[in-house]
This record gives structure tokens, sequence and C-alpha cells, in this order.
């Protein structure tokens, strides 16, 4: 089968990885793609202005499958004219994706359906929401309502900051139209979980739970990012916790965008806190995680071609999943700055040197080829996943191969894993 997998970031190159695994997939392309992408798949930037170059393009090179990987993309409704036109496609409709992109809709499904989550209020008011935040006890969970790059909640530690982050998000508009509604919610108490499961439109298959460190610095402290290194798997989320997850979150959540007319057919990410009284919804995601799916992909042991297209087709009962024992650790190579102003065009050494490593895999998030060069052209690089026998092992050769890789103003985390180390230490 000829398979297309659309976006250009890290969460790509790993579906792109684990899709050049498949013994299905004899040609894959990817557009935009990335410069490490293209060792796999045939890169093409047909532009993402119109989702009709998309389609077209799948037409014309005879696809069988399209998977769709960033939100952006699902927003625009590229699965709403890929189905139009007959193309087998991967990831929710553009209506069924407001899980993610309307986060107002999304907690009022949650409501509906008795899905555990923090109790929350939503303005359409800057002056509302300043005062409603009065009342409440820090810290406060503010998030702008629409997509923000993973960059739109604020975890308030005092009033003045949470009016400060209600006001650049309504009246500074610094997420644009994101902003025209913003949510306040309690802050939760737990530790946190990423679930993701392939859906069907009426099944509900989890993959094995990973953690994200959203934090830019160490001891999970500094400003939210999209994300700075993933580990899989998660003893918090044992088998019984997954369970709850399952029957108390994901199937009342697929169940509630069936009655709502729009049938969830993709991967829907459940970020959770997992705290005293269990499972509870932090947010929902319309697509793999990333880094998570950089942590996940990796250990995933089942062909990823055949469980695509069995949620394509409505086939997904039945379907069980594999993963390897080994533990998976991605360590995240930042720009300097990142996640705010930072420099980009830095040469990147010592790729070479990780190359043939059957337990390093370097998926690129933001690098470009300038003058036949690698070099740096985001606030995330380059995502450094290694599989090891347990966490601290992974870990070890994830920094290891981290340390070998140089670029200027280079920056990461140096403790991706540290609660999961302390829990196994302990």
């Amino acid at each position: 089968m000829k398979v297309l997998v659309v976006g250009g970031g890290g969460r790509e190159h790993a579906l792109v990885w684990a899709l050049s695994r498949s013994s299905q997939v004899k040609k894959l392309y990817c557009t935009p793609g990335n410069p490490g992408i293209e060792a796999l798949a045939e890169c093409t930037d047909i532009g993402c202005e119109g989702t009709a170059a998309i389609c077209d393009f799948a037409e014309s090179k005879g696809v069988d499958l399209v998977v769709v990987g960033p939100e952006a993309y699902l927003a625009a409704g590229v699965i709403d004219e890929l189905r139009k036109r007959g193309i087998t496609a991967f990831g929710p409709t553009k209506a069924a994706a407001r899980i993610e992109t309307d986060k107002a809709f999304a907690k009022q499904l949650m409501e509906r359906k008795r899905i555990p989550t923090a109790r929350f209020r939503q303005f359409d008011n800057p002056t509302d929401a300043e005062a409603y935040v009065k009342t409440l006890t820090p810290p406060i969970v503010v998030k702008a309502n629409g997509l923000a790059a993973g960059k739109g909640v604020t975890i308030a530690q005092s009033h003045k900051e949470a009016v400060e982050s209600i006001r650049a998000i309504m009246n500074e508009r610094i997420f644009g139209d994101a902003g025209d509604l913003v949510i306040i919610e309690e802050f939760l108490v737990g530790e946190e979980a990423s679930v993701l499961a392939f859906c069907d439109g009426r099944h509900v298959v989890p993959l094995e739970a990973a953690q994200d460190h959203k934090r830019a610095y160490d001891g999970d402290t500094g400003p939210n990012t999209g994300g700075m290194g993933a580990y899989s798997p998660v003893s918090i989320v044992d088998d019984a916790m997954l369970k709850r997850v399952v029957d108390e979150i994901l199937i009342p959540a697929v169940e509630g965008l069936a009655e709502e007319g729009t049938p969830y057919i993709g991967v829907l990410y459940a970020g959770l806190m997992i705290g005293p009284d269990g499972p509870k919804v932090v947010e929902f995601n319309a697509r793999f995680g990333d880094p998570e799916a950089q942590a996940v992909l990796p250990r995933l042991r089942t062909d990823l071609a055949d469980v695509m297209q069995a949620c394509a087709n409505g086939d997904l009962d039945g379907v069980t999943l594999e993963f390897l024992e080994d533990s998976a650790v991605c360590v995240m190579m930042t720009s300097s700055g990142y996640p705010g102003h930072y420099q980009t065009g830095y040469e990147i050494k010592g790729l070479d040197r990780v190359r043939d490593r059957e337990d390093v895999i370097v998926f690129h998030s933001g690098t470009s080829l300038h003058n036949g060069r690698l070099v740096t052209s985001g606030g995330r690089v380059l995502g450094v996943t290694a599989l090891g026998s347990g966490i601290r092992d992974a870990a070890n050769r994830a920094y290891e191969a981290v340390r070998s890789i140089k670029f200027e103003n280079a920056r990461y985390r140096t403790d991706i894993g540290f609660r999961e180390m302390a829990r196994v230490s302990g």
C-alpha cells in the first residue's frame, strides 16, 4: 500500500518511522516532511493553505491511506475533504476534532457524559474572568479556548499572574482567535500521564501510557512548552488504572462524540491527572502527542498501518496491541530561549555518531537543510529516543546519545523520567 503522512515535526517523523517498518507499506510520502523524514519517505511541500492540494496529491499518487498528524490540518477539515473524495484517511473530522480545538465544547461534553475532570467556568469577557479568578484560591488554571500549539495553559500561582494571563490571552491576543474564550479551572492535584487510544467511531483500543514533561526546566519548573521529553511505560498507569481510563474516560468520550453525530476516527489523546480519586482529564487532543508519540511508537510491536486501516474502516473491534517490554525515554533537544525567543540556523553535528545504534532513534522536530548543512529551524530541534531494560537504562542511553549531538545554544532537561526513577529506586 501507499501511505501519505501529513505534517513535518517530530511526531510525524515517529509516524513515518513506524509505518516504514510495516510489511503492508510499499511506498511512503510525507508533506511537508523534514530532513530526518527524507531518509524514510518521499517528501514534497505541497502547501497547507487549502485542503485541496493534499487531496489532489493523494489522488494523483494513488495513495491508499492518508495519516494526518498536526491538529491545524484537522481543524482545517483535511479529513472531511479526503473522505468526500473516497480516500481512506486516519484522523477525526473537523467536527470531531473540536474535542481539542474547542476546550469549552470538550468540557461540556465531559460534563454531559460525567467524565471526571476539573471544575470550570468559561468567559468571553476579560473583566468577568478577572473578577472570577479573584474569588479563587491559587494555583489557578487559565486556558485559551482554541489551539495554541500546546502553550495556551497557565498555572497561575497568584491572582496577579492569573489576571496577567487572562489579559495576555484576551486583550493582547497572543494566541489570536484562540483567545475569544478563556476557561478557568480548578487546579488538580496528582501526577500527569498521557493515554492515547485508537478509535474507529465505536471501539477504543488504548496504547500503553506515557508521561510528558511540559515545563521548560529540570524539576518541572519554568514556563510550559510543547513538551521537553517523555517516557513510556508509566507504572502509575497499571492494568487496573488503564481499565478505569478506558471505561470512565475514553469510551464515554467516543460515545458522546457519536451522539453528537460526529463519530471519532483516529487516535484520541487523554491528558490525565492521576490523583487520590483516580484519573481526571486535564485535556483531550485529537492526534498523537508530541513527544509522547516518540516514546510510545518505538515500543509498539503491532503493525501500525494495519491498526490505522482498521480504524478508518471501522474494523477495530478485536484488534490487540503488543508492545516491547523495554522502556523508552525521549529527550527533546531545544534551542536556547525556547519556548520564548530563540535563534535558529545553527549547524547540527554528531548525528553520525548515533545513526547506527539499534537502541537509539533521533526524530527531527525543527531542522532544515541550508547549503547542504543540517541546521536548526525551530524551538524543539531533535527528539532523542532510546530503548532500554527499564527507565533508568533507557534514560542513560538517551542522554549518552544527546551528549554526542552538538549545536550552538542547545538546551535540554536532564531529568526526563525522574518521577519513575524515584518510584523504581524507592
